[in-house]
């Protein structure tokens, strides 16, 4: 659907999504069976920022950041706008005065796979944003994509409505029918690593609480009591 945009689209629950950003980017990723991370280079432009919502998607081209100010229309409280563009670029597409407009709009943040400036206005701000780089470098209004498609950004396909999770460790889509699944896996992998800690503290080692002493040997690890000269 080219040169489209959807006004409406499906969302998953609100609760689900609150666990999902409990949970954060990389007991998400893990409890989804490693799949949905978007590339490295998506950071944060401040740190600290921890959010999940229902993903509003916008397609921009190289140099043009005209979608990302219709897609503000469709933002509702809580939702995140997810921008990718139709060829690799890192030009400044989002600035200090879409922040301010997102931010009206009840946006919980962005994430672009452009580039973003205004960095220390945005972190001033707190509004939470991730992006392909930094880029003073401007763009301009002259090409029209799509609002609500399914789109690419950072290397993952996302459609609208998937859940985006981001924190420091970077940004995870999961899929809106799936959300639910994966809250719940998150969940109790969280109480399994609870357990875990809790016998690290006290000393033990992983190779013992993992389990990892067997396969070790299977694959042909042999201890040598020492010492040795080399």
């Amino acid at each position: 659907m080219n040169n489209t945009v959807v006004r409406n689209i499906h969302r998953a629950d609100a609760g689900v999504i609150a666990t999902l950003e409990r949970l954060g980017v990389a007991t998400v990723h893990e409890a989804q069976a490693r799949i949905g991370l978007m590339q490295p280079y998506m950071r944060p432009v401040w740190r600290g920022a921890r959010i999940a919502g229902s993903a509003i998607t916008a397609l921009c081209h190289p140099g043009d950041n005209w979608m990302i100010h219709v897609a503000a229309e469709c933002v509702k409280p809580g939702d995140v706008l997810v921008i990718g563009c139709s060829s690799e670029n890192s030009d400044g597409a989002f600035g200090e005065l879409l922040a301010t407009s997102l931010k009206a709009r009840g946006a919980k943040g962005v994430i672009i796979d452009m580039g973003a400036r205004d960095a220390a206005e945005i972190s001033e701000m707190r509004f939470p944003l991730w992006s392909r780089a930094i880029s003073a470098k401007g763009t301009v209004k002259a090409t029209i994509g799509s609002v609500n498609v399914p789109i690419v950004c950072a290397g993952l396909n996302v459609k609208p409505g998937d859940v985006i999770v981001a924190d420091d460790d970077g940004v995870v889509v999961v899929a809106r029918k799936d959300a639910a699944s994966v809250a719940r896996a998150g969940e109790e992998r969280e109480k399994k690593e609870a357990g875990s800690r809790a016998r690290l503290q006290k000393g033990e080692l992983g190779v013992d609480i993992y389990g990892m002493r067997k396969a070790l040997e299977e694959k042909g690890l042999k201890y040598v009591d020492g010492p040795i000269e080399w």
